[in-house]
Order: structure tokens, then C-alpha cells, then sequence
């Protein structure tokens, strides 16, 4: 099946980055030739206080916020929002010093990227429930 070509990476919470533990919080997808950007976040707050329970979940939120306005391009965001998608994907998954921070960027193909989000998303980010109970 032919498709576009398109990257993402997946966010993790990294609390603290020497013990090389992280919990996925969210993917970000773009598609250059399809002129998408988008983020998707979410943060399973039951996961969050078993992994770091000494972290609110208040304080990681607006991060997370964050991340999906600048791919947005939302005006609000600041001045990295303003910048085209390609920057904006660059800056996305930039390494960074702070407890949220990207993988490496993966390649595929797709036709649609809003499905390959929601699909990355629920496989990557998402909990599935225990077998047996969905």
C-alpha cells in the first residue's frame, strides 16, 4: 500500500533519567508532504502516582499542553508556535533536560496521519485494560 512519508516520537515522563525508567505521555506525527503536525497527550494519573508518587499531576499537565499547542501552532503558544511545521517538528523532538522528553524519531508511510496518531497513540501511549475485562 503506498502512502506518504511521515516521522513521529513518543514522550516520555522521565523522573529521573539515571535509573532509565519512562512512562509514555503522548506522540507527536508529521507528515511533510501531507502539511501535518499534530500531539497527542495523556497522562494516567493512577500509573503516574505507582512510577513517581511524589510528582502532582498538576505539574506535568501544562508540559503536556504545551507540547500539543506548539505542533497546533496555536498564536497563544509563543514564539516556537509560530514557526513552520518542519521547525516546529524539529524543536518538538529536540532532546531535552526536562522529565518530559522524546524518543528518537521512527519513519513510516501512511495516507492518513490524524489515523496513524490515534493509532500511535492508543498502542503507544494508552493502557489497554487487563484481559479479560474490556
Amino acid at each position: 500500500m503506498a502512502g506518504s512519508p511521515f516521522s513521529y516520537a513518543v514522550y516520555g515522563l522521565v523522573p529521573r533519567v539515571e535509573r532509565g525508567e519512562r512512562m509514555n505521555v503522548g506522540v507527536v506525527v508529521f507528515s511533510r508532504p501531507l502539511q501535518y503536525l499534530a500531539a497527542r497527550t495523556g497522562l494516567d494519573e493512577a500509573r503516574l502516582a505507582a512510577f513517581w508518587p511524589g510528582l502532582d499531576a498538576e505539574d506535568v499537565r501544562p508540559h503536556l499542553v504545551a507540547i500539543e499547542r506548539i505542533a497546533a501552532g496555536d498564536p497563544e503558544a509563543g514564539p516556537i508556535a509560530q514557526l513552520d511545521t518542519t521547525a516546529r517538528f524539529h524543536w518538538l523532538v529536540s532532546p531535552s533536560s526536562t522529565i518530559i522528553q522524546p524518543s528518537a524519531v521512527h519513519t513510516g508511510l501512511c495516507g492518513r496521519p490524524g489515523d496513524e496518531l490515534d493509532k500511535l497513540f492508543a498502542s503507544l501511549v494508552l493502557v489497554p485494560p487487563p484481559e479479560g475485562t474490556a
